[in-house]
């Protein structure tokens, strides 16, 4: 059964659409990170490697739900077979499986938010939610060149042709305490989405941080990321903003993670 975390009326579930190593030594992902920092992180997070020594990552979205209304949902993982992320992630995936454990008919969701264009976060997109407008912030739509070639043909067009694709600027509102945040420099669009109730508040990160490593040491840069300063503010201000909070990670081994957690030693 998939896991939820509950902020008053407001409903977040983790919905898993598979898991698989990193093609990448994880070293070479965080170059900046230092044999104590992997020491602490091991510690923090020691389903995120495998007894080789190999990055293990999960693929997750999440879902949002604000009483028994309609559903957001938050990224849409690898996808089928065929998907855009099929070279190199554990496709295909299991959204489908995970929506309906969740009790989520994909015709109720009416909102899918795409945190970003990289194809582990698209891959259900489009098809699978008739009834969803799709949300995209219009700095990421400014740079396609950095994407999968496909991407317009395979969803961007599609999703245009019977208007279901929503260009947003900035922050925005979706439903009552639920909003979204730009955090550019992972990609230039990238967008997170803070979720709020009363005093408490859940932030999911799309890929503002990737791996633990980054909540040890939240400057750590990536080596994927299209602006490395600009993701290393977003990430730092945004977890020193925000904490006390839970995160909602896409790749981290738990989903939810209370944030101030750090540990530097």
């Amino acid at each position: 059964m998939p896991r939820s975390r509950t902020l008053g009326s407001i409903t977040v579930t983790a919905l898993s659409d598979g898991e698989g190593p990193f093609f990448q030594p994880r070293g070479e992902a965080f170059p900046g990170a230092t044999a104590a920092h992997w020491q602490a992180v091991d510690r923090l997070d020691p389903g995120g490697v495998t007894d080789d020594g190999r990055w293990w990552l999960r693929f997750r979205a999440f879902a949002v739900r604000v009483g028994d209304g309609p559903v957001t949902l938050v990224d849409a993982g690898i996808g089928p077979a065929d998907s855009l992320a099929a070279s190199w992630a554990p496709v295909p995936g299991q959204l489908p499986a995970e929506l309906a454990a969740a009790g989520i008919d994909p015709a109720d969701v009416r909102t899918v938010v795409l945190t970003h264009l990289h194809t582990d976060h698209v891959g259900w997109a489009g098809p699978l939610f008739p009834n969803a407008e799709h949300l995209i912030q219009r700095a990421e739509l400014s740079a396609l060149e950095l994407f999968h070639p496909e991407l317009p043909v395979r969803l961007l067009t599609p999703l245009r042709a019977v208007g279901r694709l929503r260009v947003v600027d900035g922050e925005t509102s979706l439903t009552p305490g639920v909003r979204l945040l730009p955090t550019p420099g992972h990609t230039p669009g990238h967008q997170s989405v803070l979720v709020e109730a009363a005093d408490e508040r859940l932030l999911i990160t799309g890929d503002l941080l990737v791996h633990a490593v980054q909540l040890v040491d939240p400057e750590l840069a990536y080596a994927h990321e299209v602006d490395p300063e600009a993701a290393r503010h977003s990430r730092a201000n945004l977890l020193a903003t925000l904490a006390p909070a839970t995160l909602a990670t896409p790749h981290l081994t738990d989903p939810f993670t209370s944030h101030p957690f750090l540990d530097r030693s």
